[in-house]
């Protein structure tokens, strides 16, 4: 499924911004459903060129969260920055017409081909570009450019994950949000996966993953943990390795 090396030609980060500064900042965040609370107080910031890992069991507020940055859900408190605009009442649309791209957990409409997906995922880019943003991603996905007319459902979820990795770069973003991209594959798949997302990672897109597989630790410059809708660590894989009760919480999730 994953090509062996990076194509020739344009760069898939190439819009994105200079180092330096972040690309977003996700502040005093509170949030939850019609009366529940999920989030209280809870922020992270991602850099240019830099891929952040948030770590988290099932029911910690990692979804919610995402959907808060992408405009999916209101933020009760707090401010989601897009560097450099505030975007914290922006519509989901508006935030990805300035850079931001978001892969849920399903990622694909099923009911569409592989190629109609691309071109919902490039929906607000110029057409020229998006042929040739196109071009450039079935040169990393072989596999889904020798099936552009199948129905996304009738792929194999390893293959529906790198669709819908494919999906969400359609629009040349400069910064790439995930959720849980290891959900429903097996380990064989998950390490294809990651292998896809590191060429990215190499390119020098931003890319914030919400994950509780340890494996995506690899793509990790920094790491935050979020319990109980709170941020209780950031920091690099090293220093969560090093702190024993952080160790014992995370590392034995799969």
């Amino acid at each position: 499924m994953v090509d062996n090396g990076p194509p020739t030609g344009p760069s898939i980060g190439a819009g994105m911004a200079p180092t330096g500064g972040t690309v977003l900042r996700a502040e005093a965040i509170e949030a939850g459903y019609g009366r529940v609370q999920v989030l209280w107080g809870a922020g992270l910031t991602v850099r240019p060129q830099e891929s952040v890992v948030l770590l988290g069991a099932n029911g910690a507020g990692k979804t919610t969260l995402l959907k808060v940055i992408v405009g999916l859900l209101p933020a009760w408190k707090g401010h989601v920055v897009l560097d450099p605009d505030d975007v914290t009442s922006w519509r989901t649309d508006r935030r990805v017409r300035r850079g931001m791209a978001y892969m849920s957990e399903l990622g694909v409409f099923p009911g569409l081909s592989i190629e109609e997906n691309l071109r919902v995922g490039g929906q607000f880019i110029d057409r020229s570009a998006l042929r040739t943003r196109m071009d450039e991603l079935f040169s990393y996905f072989p596999d889904l450019a020798a099936r552009r007319s199948t129905l996304a459902g009738a792929l194999s979820g390893g293959q529906r994950k790198m669709l819908g990795i494919a999906k969400a770069l359609a629009s040349s973003p400069r910064l790439l949000v995930m959720d849980e991209p290891s959900a429903g594959l097996s380990p064989l798949f998950v390490g294809q996966v990651i292998e896809v997302l590191g060429k990215f990672r190499e390119q020098g897109l931003a890319m914030l993953i919400a994950e509780q597989n340890v494996a995506f630790l690899d793509l990790a410059d920094r790491v935050f943990t979020l319990e109980g809708g709170r941020i209780r660590f950031e920091g690099t894989v090293a220093a969560l390795e090093a702190d024993d009760s952080l160790h014992k919480a995370y590392f034995g999730l799969s």
